[in-house]
């Protein structure tokens, strides 16, 4: 092997390391942060208004920001609901909104205007399973969210109403606050016990949860 190429390979092999370097770095930094904002208000990571399922009290806490318009998220929440499924009665799961595309918010509203109807959880079922037909990126039709919802057997009406309610605004806008402060930049974004997903991906995911659990028992 010529020393051109030899310099060259140890030029990228250590180009590699700073790289790698760098993602740890940068991820030991946002942990940091991260804990700074929880021991500051230990509520803004999981506020009284979040959707949840399962008991606070329980071993692991897995929040998860979400946008009902995102493509990813609607990838994830069978899989969420999966893992909920494996680890029934261990996982206290709460959701918080970061509302990136354009009719998130509209979604959103109508998410929590459901929740007042008892509905919410098949109604983010519903918003994910149809995505493709009203949230497509090239030709969004949320309109078309109104001709699904009498199916869950939901007041329409009465759901067009209390979407315009204040309290869901301030909500929102909370949601995106505190998001802000966590570093929420993309969605989903996991949080697992206070701490994010530090790499991004289904089996992650799992075996971070997995890892928790096992640590706990």
């Amino acid at each position: 092997m010529s020393s051109q190429k030899k310099l060259f390979i140890g030029t990228l092999i250590a180009l590699i390391g700073i790289f790698i370097g760098g993602i740890y770095f940068y991820n030991s930094l946002e942990s940091k942060k991260i804990q700074t904002v929880v021991d500051k208000d230990p509520k803004a990571l999981v506020r009284d208004h979040s959707p949840s399922k399962g008991s606070a009290i329980l071993r692991v806490t897995l929040v998860e920001f979400l946008d009902p318009e995102c493509e990813s998220c609607a990838f994830f929440h069978p899989i969420v609901k999966k893992i909920l499924k494996k680890h029934e009665g261990k996982i206290h799961y709460v959701i918080r909104y970061a509302p990136f595309h354009p009719n998130s918010k509209f979604a959103v509203a109508i998410l929590e205007a459901a929740r007042r109807q008892g509905k919410y959880w098949e109604t983010l079922d519903l918003l994910f399973s149809k995505l493709s037909e009203w949230g497509d990126h090239h030709n969004p039709q949320p309109e078309l969210i109104w001709s699904y919802l009498p199916a869950l057997g939901l007041d329409v009406d009465r759901l067009r109403t209390d979407m315009k309610d204040e309290s869901i605004t301030n909500l929102i806008e909370q949601d995106i606050k505190d998001g802000k402060s966590f570093s929420v930049r993309r969605t989903p974004t996991f949080f697992i016990n206070g701490q994010p997903l530090q790499r991004f991906g289904e089996n992650e995911l799992i075996e971070a949860i997995e890892r928790e659990l096992s640590v706990l028992d």
